[in-house]
C-alpha cells in the first residue's frame, strides 16, 4: 500500500467514530501577543462576541498549524506558537453549546497586516489586560491565565478541574 492510497483509506474512514460513543469535537484557540503584551481579539460574526482566535482542528493538520492558520485566516496576522497554555471544556467554559475540547496555545505575533475575515468575524483588535471588549466571552476563566503567560510568568497548562465523579448519579 503505497502513501496515496493509505491516506484515501484512511480518510474514507475520517468522521466515521465509534458505535456507542458519542465524543465532542477538538478545536485549537490562540492566545496571540504583541510587543506590547497586548492580546489579539475576534468578535465573532455570528454571536457578536469577543474571543481570541480559534477554529475547528483540521483533519491533516497539527493542532499547532491549525492555531497558525486560524490566526491568519480570522485576523491577517502572522504568528509563532511558542507552547500549549490550556485545554479547556467549551461547554464548561461557556463557549459553545456543542461539545468540544479547545486546545491553546500562546503564539507570539511576528508579521501582517490586522483586518479581519470577511465572513467570520465582525472586528478585530489588539486590546491591553485592562481594556478587554466588556462581551470577551470566558475572559473570567482564562483572562489573568492568558496576560500571566503574556508577560512571562510561570504558569502551568490550565484545564478544567475534574469533578468529584461527574460519571456517578448523586443519588447513588
Amino acid at each position: 500500500l503505497d502513501v496515496e492510497d493509505y491516506v484515501e483509506e484512511w480518510m474514507k474512514n475520517v468522521g466515521s467514530g465509534v458505535a456507542g460513543y458519542v465524543t465532542p469535537k477538538a478545536a485549537v484557540g490562540a492566545i496571540v501577543y504583541d510587543e506590547q503584551q497586548r492580546i489579539l481579539l475576534v468578535q465573532r460574526a455570528d454571536s457578536g462576541l469577543w474571543l481570541y482566535p480559534t477554529g475547528w482542528a483540521d483533519v491533516g493538520y497539527s493542532a499547532s498549524e491549525v492555531a497558525v492558520k486560524e490566526v491568519l485566516e480570522e485576523t491577517g496576522i502572522a504568528c509563532a506558537p511558542e507552547r500549549v497554555i490550556a485545554v479547556l471544556d467549551g461547554m464548561r467554559m461557556g463557549f459553545t453549546r456543542i461539545p468540544l475540547y479547545s486546545i491553546v496555545f500562546l503564539c507570539r505575533a511576528t508579521g501582517g497586516d490586522l483586518r479581519g475575515h470577511p465572513l467570520e468575524t465582525a472586528d478585530v483588535g489588539w486590546f491591553a489586560e485592562g481594556d478587554l471588549p466588556a462581551t470577551t466571552v470566558g475572559v473570567e476563566q482564562w483572562g489573568a491565565h492568558a496576560f500571566a503567560a503574556i508577560r512571562g510568568e510561570s504558569t502551568d497548562v490550565l484545564y478544567d478541574e475534574p469533578r468529584p465523579q461527574p460519571w456517578r448519579h448523586p443519588d447513588h
